[in-house]
């Protein structure tokens, strides 16, 4: 029983950002439990291409489809492709964003905007890209990922913070919209995960932030991609219109 709970075998995720990272982690989570993936990239199709061959080394198979998340007709050809592939869209995993931090003094407003039509654009043009799917299949699940700084806020980051926190809204009344329809709306907001994002912090800055995880080390993108997994699966069946923190325990709600 408990295995069944957590199948997806045969469902179809669709992966924004999954060249790397946390996007590209979920995508290989999603393949070892049997599911089918659309890898999505906007640049670098040998690293997504390269996540393909992973996912059929696992025993799964994968399209990779080219479409930047913040143009609404790129992210239609990309859920078209999706069901010109595989028939079906039962997950969306809205992985892909950017970050441009600057202090809001010096910050332009093509920063601001970049930023917020990338990160959080993409949750409007790639839910309607799919939601119409999950409709007619009379089931769904939509995950964003969001991030620790969507709660708490930090210096340089106000463009990165405001598309992080405000996906907490379109979750909730997302997952309000759609609950009867039988599609569930959920986010997930990691902490500092060892990925090329976080490298890009001053090495000294990066020490300091450890010692405040009671952890005492940083995520890595697995760790997140197994609870995307799990709000995927048939054992989140009553979960709808939450955020679930992961960050060992740097920020406790």
């Amino acid at each position: 029983m408990i295995e069944d709970l957590y199948n997806v075998k045969d469902k179809v995720a669709v992966v924004t950002g999954s060249s790397r990272g946390i996007g590209k982690q979920c995508a290989l989570a999603f393949a070892e439990a049997g599911a089918k993936l659309v890898l999505n990239y906007v640049s670098n199709k040998e690293a997504a291409e390269i996540t393909a061959e992973e996912i059929a080394d696992l025993g799964s198979e994968a399209i990779v489809v080219q479409a930047d998340v913040k143009d609404f007709e790129a992210c239609q050809t990309l859920g078209e492709e999706a069901i010109k592939a595989y028939g079906q869209v039962d997950f969306l995993v809205n992985n892909a964003g950017i970050n441009r931090d600057i202090t809001f003094s010096r910050m332009s407003q093509e920063e601001w905007k970049e930023v917020i039509d990338t990160n959080l654009g993409a949750l409007f043009n790639m839910s309607k890209a799919v939601v119409p799917h999950m409709r007619d299949a009379g089931s769904g699940v939509i995950v964003s990922i969001s991030s620790i700084i969507g709660e708490t806020g930090n210096i340089g980051q106000s463009n990165y913070a405001a598309t992080k926190s405000g996906m907490y809204g379109f979750t909730r009344s997302l997952a309000r919209e759609l609950a009867k329809d039988n599609i569930r709306v959920n986010a997930v907001s990691p902490g500092f995960v060892e990925t090329d994002m976080l490298h890009t912090v001053p090495p000294d800055l990066l020490a300091g932030i450890k010692e405040e995880i009671p952890l005492g080390r940083f995520g890595y993108a697995d760790e997140v991609a197994l609870a995307v997994l799990y709000l995927c699966s048939p054992a989140a069946s009553w979960v709808t219109g939450t955020n679930m923190s992961i960050n060992g325990g740097h920020n406790m709600l």
